[in-house]
């Protein structure tokens, strides 16, 4: 899709938004739980279920849903080539984060997060609305672009690779099989653990750390802008935000894996590994 509008930021403070609330060309997508939806959200946001945003299906549920699934999402949301999309979410991130990598996936490049969300909205004692908003649809094609995705194979083949990092954002009980929500437990060879709770600041209503202190943490980890940068948890919910921190970071080989280790942890044939790093 080609976009020709106003240039925000990808990461937009609640003020900032305000100022642009009313313009024509901006969609605002509220990806929290619908009763906190109903109950207050930002004046003219729509809102799109995450359950949305994922194709369900056993064994790699955080799939990308079909590309006649998303054509109809966005016809519904009144996508146009001029429309700027704003996510959020109620949990610091991940929904708005996935938003924004699928946005990525169909070539929608105009975009931004309301930093910190409903919750920061909220605490910087900005207008809210109950009412909920209907958009008016549109008929949307996409195409998918391959490079903001990888799958299983692909990861194996680049697995030792000297600029690949795995940026796994699930806990570090997770990480270090304490915890298995899947047939086997631990990580991927290789990656390196930054739960995805550790680059939002709970002190400041879930918006973003200072970012030059989060890419020193992960620098420490290995994951550094040179690479090419896969993120993945257990199912893309989770890494949408991490995802979405990657950019906001100016990671140029930001990819996820929406497999994630719902897929690999229940695969007998991949490799595992056990450790604390």
């Amino acid at each position: 899709m080609n976009q020709n509008n106003t240039r925000l930021p990808l990461v937009i403070e609640p003020d900032q938004l305000l100022d642009q609330l009313g313009n024509a060309n901006l969609l605002v997508v509220d990806l929290g739980k619908q009763e906190s939806y109903l109950q207050a959200h930002v004046p003219g946001a729509v809102y799109l279920s995450f359950k949305a945003l994922t194709s369900g299906t056993p064994s790699a549920p955080g799939r990308l849903p079909s590309k006649e699934t998303l054509e109809l999402i966005f016809s519904e949301l009144g996508l146009t080539p001029d429309t700027h999309v704003i996510a959020y979410d109620d949990e610091g991130g991940g929904w708005a984060g996935r938003l924004i990598w699928i946005l990525d996936m169909i070539g929608h490049t105009h975009y931004s997060y309301l930093n910190g969300g409903i919750h920061a909205w909220l605490a910087h004692d900005l207008a809210t609305e109950s009412k909920p908003n209907t958009p008016k649809p549109t008929r949307v094609k996409v195409t998918l672009n391959p490079w903001p995705s990888v799958d299983k194979d692909y990861i194996l083949k680049r697995l030792g690779s000297v600029d690949l990092a795995i940026w796994d954002a699930r806990s570090p009980g997770e990480f270090k099989g304490e915890k298995k929500f899947a047939d086997k437990a631990g990580h991927i060879p290789g990656a390196a653990n930054y739960e995805w709770t550790r680059g939002m600041d709970k002190e400041r209503h879930l918006k973003i750390r200072n970012l030059e202190d989060i890419r020193s943490e992960l620098a420490g980890l290995g994951i550094t802008g040179d690479k090419e940068i896969i993120t993945h948890c257990q199912t893309h919910h989770r890494s949408g935000f991490t995802y979405l921190l990657g950019k906001a970071l100016g990671f140029n080989r930001m990819k996820a894996y929406p497999g994630s280790w719902a897929e690999w942890g229940n695969d007998p044939s991949t490799p595992v590994e056990i450790s604390t790093r």
